[in-house]
């Protein structure tokens, strides 16, 4: 079923075939988890948005004329449904990025790597909603395609590049970053991923 096309997996699941349900999850979970992710949301949120969003697809596979748009469709639900939510709970604040424990070997290593995530981000959460957006969505694994990227955020496909480059870029020119760019620290220029 994994093999399938989006069209088999649609029409199959549309005929109440639960494997092809769970192929269609498995490929697109990710998609809706990096969207949800995106807005900052908890992780109790975040999972009740892409349960919602596949209750709307439950709701309206019947009515799906082009299976092949299926990842816009799903990833412009999951953004609708994450804006719904965050005007509902407007008077609340998510907080400050919380940052990951570090595992690795080494003590001063350790010191290291958490001052550097926490001046890079620190910087990132300084950047516009919208740089801060894209960045959270094209730093899921795998990627998500151009093109679902451009129905997650709502951009044109063609000024995601661009876009992303000037985000990038703005983030490297920030205080206390510029030295992690520059070559005195490994440093891909992707927030979190340094190596």
């Amino acid at each position: 079923m994994m093999s399938a096309t989006t069209r088999q997996l649609v029409a199959a699941a549309a005929a109440g075939d639960q494997e092809a349900w769970a192929a269609l999850i498995d490929r697109y979970s990710s998609l809706l988890w990096s969207v949800a992710r995106s807005f900052r949301l908890p992780d109790s949120d975040a999972a009740d948005v892409v349960q919602t969003t596949w209750l709307r697809l439950v709701e309206h596979l019947d009515g799906v004329d082009d299976p092949d748009r299926l990842p816009g469709w799903l990833a412009t639900t999951v953004r609708r449904e994450c804006l719904r939510l965050v005007r509902r709970a407007a008077h609340e604040s998510y907080g400050p990025i919380a940052e990951v424990a570090d595992d690795g070997p080494g003590l001063d290593a350790g010191v290291l790597k958490d001052e550097r995530d926490a001046a890079l981000w620190l910087a990132f959460a300084q950047l516009d909603e919208g740089c801060q957006q894209l960045l959270r969505v094209l730093m899921a694994d795998p990627p998500p395609a151009y093109a679902t990227v451009a129905a997650a955020l709502d951009l044109p496909i063609g000024s995601i590049g661009p876009t992303r480059a000037r985000c990038l870029s703005k983030l490297r020119q920030m205080p206390g970053i510029s030295q992690l760019a520059d070559g005195t620290s490994a440093w891909d220029g992707s927030p979190g991923r340094a190596t």
